[in-house]
């Protein structure tokens, strides 16, 4: 990219013919637009107010501030949480949104009631107020968390990406992100809380005109029908990157000045605005040849966005690639949502150990327990390269046993305040690509000096209890030790154990094992940890737990191109909830371990309860479909969900519909300094229903585990105290969060990406489906064989028409399909909740978006 000086000068630009961010010019944006003054160009956004009328605003209680979320269908459409925790505030258009991007903290001021939003009590035709990323049914893939794939072995044509075990999944089940979390209810029912059509679109037939205008008037409406609309006043903190992907192109106006100087970029996300880049950044023959980068994407990031104009000012960053392709649009993933890729730093790399092969210093060994001849081992993912965890599992002469859970000691080689430290805490997590993994620290840690490698001497930190077969804990000890695996299992491995408790496993069935230990030692291990683990899940479920299993996509790659060969839904194992169990008790326990020993500085973890609105929106539509589902808790949502469906594969879809339908209304899970919340209510884990929680088992991939364990050495006395003050633990409490929050998102992303394209290589597939929505012309449905979701519209079927009615309160749709010889009648189909379809997912010519469509009834198999 040319790195010439020569640069736009914001103040000069105006608005070329015939282009607009805001496409279509929404009710909000006449209401709120500037009038013009006298002697200058119009503005086309309000100024923002001053940092200290913002403040004294929110402390009267004039002014609202919270993060942006917006419809990434319809961007025109933004919303922020409401304090109450009802029903999100409204943003009505791009200019009541004023320059704020999507996940901004912003600051709000209400409009007039006169212009509120109102939701029709018994419409059929709109969604619901909140805006949602089901709006865009591929952004909800069931993802995993795939482990950096191996290259390809010889004796293996393909990279199988498994799903690696993530205690996350087991706080809110699959927790998602806040994009797809709070973004995501649509409307379940059709019958409450909908939007009036505008008066614009036509009336009811058969209603008078002015009963139209009375519903539609919302100050004579009482409140429970109207949603409370606002303007962005203040952009409090751009959490948005302000890079996108997208694409350039010559501008319209071949006669304007600026067609001269300034190209246009449009990001392929619409909730990013376009923006002016300048020519002297673009390629040098694309004035001449603008055809011939018509594919090609571009990273861009926004600069500057003035009152006075639609556009943004845009520097470009760098070219992608072609449109299409895995690691031009994996970049572009990254990029947007700032994710640091770059390599480590010379400084970073210098406070790694500089002589190879290291080995652990004498001195430090005489500071640890040695629990080098005990029956260590792990349990991953066949592919896993960073093993941050270890189990142990001993029989003791009295019939307890003696449980540990080994975790490697990240905190011994990132030292608090050290150029690694800082670098660690900046990138916060470790992102996980379908095809790669973007490591927090350098993969001499992650993959070796930390990595629990079979038959290595490792530094641990470790937790272990006396406890009786059933999982009653009667000793705990915690403390710094040092561990040599004698085996790496894979989750099939274990699982094949668990199932087989008799077999006598051969050498040349398990990876290579340690002499020091029979394989019929490390079998009769798993089988006790099994064991004990069904006691713990089976008593936390008892105790009110929830977890909701959402279908998870997993990849099959081919070894020499990357390309995916095939995907399949993940299965999570008894292997996989043996792994979990010991992992979620290991963080509970150092929870009140360090909050016991630092109540004003323990970084721990809080899932607060389901958004009130969405809970109650889903409340009324299991009555509606008569569903007996108690909210009350956690555990009764649980057990209602577990216990109410057969065996059936009917059944088993109408628990995966469901499962994504409840976990919408699902907070996310976030990190947080115990001395700045002076309500201990508000500690609590929801979806585990537990007092205290924290992250301490996956330091080599989450920075927040590193600070739990230099805490946890501290409350030990074998370490100083840590020298942060609370406000420093939440401020990287609240970026770890956001952290958290972008990597999940990517991971989405990237698994969107690769069903995208597997669909495009492989396609048409075919699957069944459920359906979970019914609208007026179109309906949701739940792909099972995939477990992604898509909308199929009414009008892209071959039918002779179609007709939509509430029968009772159930949303229904009648589809009337074309004959397809003469003599034939047309044949009806019906759509409701439930309904079992079959559907096929095809390409859009050469994109990475897909379609799906339904299959004629009669014609499934």
């Amino acid at each position: 990219m040319n790195n010439s000086d020569c640069r736009i000068n914001p103040r000069k630009l105006g608005t070329p013919r015939g282009e607009s961010y805001a496409a279509v010019s929404t009710p909000g944006d006449r209401k709120n637009r500037n009038k013009p003054t006298r002697g200058r160009k119009k503005n086309v956004f309000e100024a923002y107010m001053s940092k200290e009328d913002v403040a004294a605003g929110l402390k009267r209680g004039e002014l609202i501030q919270g993060s942006l979320r917006i419809n990434p269908k319809k961007y025109h459409e933004a919303f922020i949480p409401a304090p109450d925790g009802i029903r999100d505030i409204f943003i009505d258009g791009v200019v009541a949104r004023n320059r704020a991007l999507n996940g901004d903290i912003v600051v709000v001021k209400l409009l007039p009631k006169e212009q509120w939003k109102v939701i029709k009590p018994d419409g059929s035709d709109k969604e619901t107020e909140a805006t949602h990323e089901s709006d865009v049914p591929e952004e909800l893939l069931g993802t995993c968390l795939p482990r950096e794939p191996v290259k390809g072995d010889a004796d293996s044509p393909d990279v199988i990406i498994e799903a690696q075990f993530d205690d996350n999944d087991a706080e809110n089940g699959q927790e998602n992100s806040q994009n797809v979390l709070a973004d995501d209810i649509k409307k379940l029912s059709m019958d409450t809380n909908e939007k009036v059509k505008d008066a614009e679109s036509g009336c009811a037939q058969g209603a008078k005109q002015e009963d139209v205008s009375k519903v539609n008037n919302p100050r004579l409406l009482p409140e429970k029908f109207l949603q409370r609309t606002a303007k962005v006043v203040c952009i409090l903190e751009k959490k948005h990157s302000r890079a996108a992907t997208g694409f350039i192109k010559l501008l319209a106006d071949k006669s304007s000045e600026l067609f001269k100087k300034c190209a246009m970029f449009s990001p392929v996300d619409h909730r990013v605005p376009r923006a002016y880049v300048s020519l002297a950044d673009c390629p040098p023959d694309f004035v001449s040849r603008p055809e011939d980068y018509s594919s090609t994407l571009f990273i861009c990031r926004i600069v500057d966005w003035r009152e006075d104009s639609n556009f943004a000012i845009g520097q470009m960053a760098k070219s992608l690639g072609q449109a299409g392709e895995i690691e031009p649009e994996t970049e572009g993933i990254l990029t947007e949502y700032g994710v640091d890729f770059s390599d480590f730093s010379q400084d970073v790399l210098e406070c790694l150990p500089q002589s190879l092969p290291w080995v652990i210093p004498p001195a430090e060994l005489a500071n640890r327990r040695d629990l080098r001849k005990e029956c260590i081992f792990t349990i991953d993912p066949s592919t896993a390269r960073d093993l941050d965890d270890a189990l142990s599992c001993k029989q003791l002469p009295d019939g307890t046993v003696e449980v540990g859970v080994h975790i490697a000691d990240v905190s011994y080689f990132v030292l608090e305040g050290t150029a690694l430290d800082q670098v660690a805490s900046g990138r916060a997590t470790s992102v996980y690509l379908v095809q790669k993994v973007i490591p927090m620290l350098p993969r001499l840690l992650c993959e070796e000096l930390c990595s629990l490698n079979p038959m290595k001497d490792r530094l641990t930190f470790s937790v272990m209890w006396k406890m009786t077969p059933e999982g009653k804990i009667l000793e705990e000890w915690f403390g710094r030790t040092v561990i040599c695996s004698c085996v790496k299992l894979s989750y099939d491995h274990a699982q094949s154990m668990i199932e087989n408790p008799n077999k006598v496993f051969g050498s040349e069935e398990l990876p290579p094992v340690s002499p020091q230990h029979p394989v019929d030692e490390i079998h009769q291990a798993v089988l006790n940890l099994h064991q004990i683990a069904k006691h713990l899940r089976k008593q936390r479920f008892i105790d009110g737990a929830l977890r909701l299993d959402q279908l998870k996509l997993s990849f099959t790659l081919d070894k020499e191109s990357g390309m995916p060969q095939g995907c399949y839904i993940y299965q999570y194992r008894d292997s996989n909830k043996l792994v979990e169990e010991f992992m979620l008790l290991a963080n509970m326990a150092v929870a009140h371990q360090i909050y016991r020993s630092f109540p004003q500085l323990a970084l721990l973890r809080r899932h607060p309860p389901p958004q009130t609105k969405m809970l109650n929106d889903l409340m009324e539509f299991c009555h509606q479909m008569g569903l007996e589902i108690d909210f009350s808790s956690a555990g009764t949502l649980h057990k209602s969900l577990n216990e109410m469906f057969g065996a059936d594969s009917y059944a088993e879809a109408r628990k995966e519909v469901l499962t994504n339908m409840f976990s919408r209304p699902m907070q996310m899970a976030l990190y947080f300094c115990a001395g700045v919340l002076e309500d201990k209510t508000l500690f609590r884990h929801y979806a585990l229903n537990v007092p205290l929680y924290t992250h301490f088992t996956s330091p080599i991939r989450r920075f927040a585990d590193i600070l739990v364990h230099r805490l946890l050495s501290a409350s030990l006395g074998l370490a100083r105290p840590v020298r942060m003050r609370k406000e420093a633990v939440q401020k990287q409490a609240d970026h770890c969060n956001d952290r958290k929050m972008a990597s999940k998102r990517v991971q989405e992303l990237s698994a969107d990406l690769f069903f995208a394209i597997f669909v495009r290589e492989c396609g048409p597939l075919e699957s069944e489906a459920m359906v979970m929505g019914v609208l007026n012309k179109a309906f949701d449905v739940l792909v099972l064989r995939f477990g992604v979701q898509k909308r199929i519209y009414c009008n892209a079927l071959p039918l002779t028409g179609f007709r939509f009615e509430n029968v009772g309160k159930k949303p229904e749709l009648t589809l009337q399909w074309e004959p397809e010889s003469p003599e034939q009648e047309a044949a009806p189909q019906v759509i409701t909740i439930f309904t079992l379809v079959e559907v096929v997912l095809t390409a859009d010519g050469g994109s990475l978006k897909y379609s799906a469509a339904l299959k004629r009834p009669g014609r499934e198999k």
